[in-house]
């Protein structure tokens, strides 16, 4: 009952700062029932007069760093938010007051267990401090005498508990809203919180961001046009990261890009290129691929820094992007709707055609335009908006790289305003569906299934024993006679036998599908 009015608290809190600082203009009326309405006008009454723009940003920096957060994910989500308030949160800057040099080193020396002169030749004070952490540059003297810069990450003290008191209480006005309105079921409101509660968790343990970058670092090895710095292992634990330091120009610096003789067409089409790599090639992408955290080295390298919010996709995830934005690079719109039915994300009952018609009704005004007037992003935004008609439930994965999708298309198109988004992603489409749905890709498919088979069959004589113990011990509990016992052991030796065979016929008939 206490956390209950502590919640409810909290949630008043809430509502009062929103109303206070005029983010409840962002609400459409319209689509309230009439009790919420009223509840709407009455807020409205409550804003403070002369607001001007951002008053989401305001209000939610006014509400503390957990909602700063929460604005930042929110932002990634206009399916929920809408599109004019997706872009107001969009100003929202993670940038509150650095915490005290001594807390840092000693959140430092707790977390590595040495003195701060044990581990650094010097250690600046921060240079960049945000809710959650704040960065330092410090040297390091390696064994031959050398010295290498890099960049430290430190945890913000006390952010775990005030994330986590909040986070109860964005569960609770979740829920409430669910209640009030049974319509944003849809929206997944509950599940919005619990992804950013699972993001933030993530965010507040640095060792797994030290794992993100170097699982990207593994998956573009082969990338000579991008890089990501390389964590330092020994440096780094659950408050502190250690990383390469980062020497380059941001990409919101365009003239000192073109002052230095990089070419910003060819690096606006490597920002497009990458990101499709690693959404489509690699299924794990980088999320938050805004100016600030992009780079161009000296020489002439795309470079990403801060790997908090890192986004998945699953082979199917992948195959539906692919296959919708060649759908769309093509014209050939029912197969664009053929892939939304084939993945499961638009309910069987409704209609391929009527569906293929909606999209229809997307892709011919963008042919319409020059090619460096399409947006890609803004394809898939109306796509999403027109799966409300369909009873498409939304998808957080598909939304996440929507919104960075929009993103890194703006931040292409400020290197070359005249970027063909479309001929640049072509080659990265057209590249994975032939090697996962051509020739290739169906034999290397065929052979997981045949292994994956070749597992189960392995497992059969193990599940077989495992069987005749349990029915043993049925039987040693007295509740089934030793006859039965046996005749079922001979039941499933048999059955087993035959699921064998039946599984080897299969696993033969992949491998001649395979080798056809």
């Amino acid at each position: 009952m206490l956390s209950l009015v502590a919640h409810l608290a909290r949630g008043i809190h809430v509502g009062w700062v929103m109303a206070r600082e005029g983010a409840l203009a962002f609400v459409d009326a319209a689509e309230l029932p009439p009790h919420l309405r009223l509840v709407l006008r009455l807020g409205r009454k409550l804003e403070r007069p002369n607001l001007g723009p951002g008053r989401l940003p305001a209000a939610l920096t006014r509400l503390g760093p957990s909602y700063v957060k929460f604005g930042q994910f929110l932002a990634t989500r206009p399916d929920i938010v809408g599109v004019a308030a997706a872009r107001d949160l969009e100003r929202l800057q993670d940038r509150v007051p650095p915490f005290p040099q001594d807390v840092a080193v000693a959140t430092l020396e707790a977390t590595l267990g040495r003195p701060l002169h044990a581990l650094f030749t010097s250690f600046s004070e921060p240079i960049a401090a945000a809710s959650i952490a704040q960065v330092h540059k410090a040297h390091v003297r390696e064994p031959d005498g050398t010295e290498r810069v890099v960049a430290v990450k430190i945890m913000r003290p006390g952010v775990r508990e005030r994330f986590a008191r909040d986070i109860q209480a964005m569960r609770f006005m979740a829920r409430v809203v669910e209640a009030l309105r049974p319509e944003a079921e849809r929206l997944r409101p509950r599940e919005v919180v619990e992804t950013l509660a699972r993001s933030v968790a993530m965010e507040m343990d640095l060792r797994l961001e030290a794992a993100a970058l170097s699982e990207l670092a593994e998956n573009i090895k082969d990338d000579p046009e991008f890089r990501v710095p390389q964590p330092v292992w020994e440096l780094t634990g659950r408050d502190v990261l250690a990383s390469e330091w980062i020497d380059g120009i941001r990409l919101n610096d365009r003239e000192a890009i073109v002052a230095a003789g990089h070419d910003v067409a060819a690096l606006g089409q490597t920002v497009i290129q990458s990101f499709l790599r690693h959404a489509i090639r690699d299924g794990f992408f980088h999320a938050d691929m805004h100016p600030g955290n992009l780079f161009v080295d000296p020489a002439g390298r795309l470079v990403a820094v801060d790997f908090g919010i890192m986004g998945r996709l699953g082979i199917k995830e992948r195959r539906f992007l692919a296959e919708i934005l060649l759908g769309f690079i093509l014209r050939d719109y029912r197969r664009v709707a053929e892939v939304h039915f084939e993945a499961g994300y638009v309910p069987s009952h409704h209609s391929v055609d009527d569906f293929a018609q909606a999209i229809r009704a997307i892709g011919e005004p963008i042919h319409q335009r020059r090619a460096d007037e399409i947006s890609m992003a803004k394809v898939l935004t109306l796509l999403f908006d027109i799966t409300a008609l369909f009873d498409m439930s939304t998808r957080t994965e598909l939304v996440m790289l929507q919104k960075t999708m929009v993103v890194v298309e703006g931040v292409a198109r400020s290197l070359d305003p005249r970027l063909d988004m479309w001929t640049s992603a072509e080659p990265v489409v057209r590249s994975w569906l032939a090697r996962n749905l051509g020739p290739i890709g169906r034999a290397d498919q065929a052979r997981r299934a045949v292994l994956t088979l070749a597992d189960v069959v392995a497992d059969v004589p193990d599940l077989a024993q495992r069987a005749k113990r349990v029915l043993v011990r049925l039987d040693e509990e007295g509740l089934r006679e030793v006859s039965r016992v046996e005749r079922r052991i001979r039941i499933e030796t048999k059955r087993m036998v035959w699921s064998t065979l039946a599984l080897w016929v299969i696993a033969g008939s992949l491998l001649a599908i395979a080798l056809r």
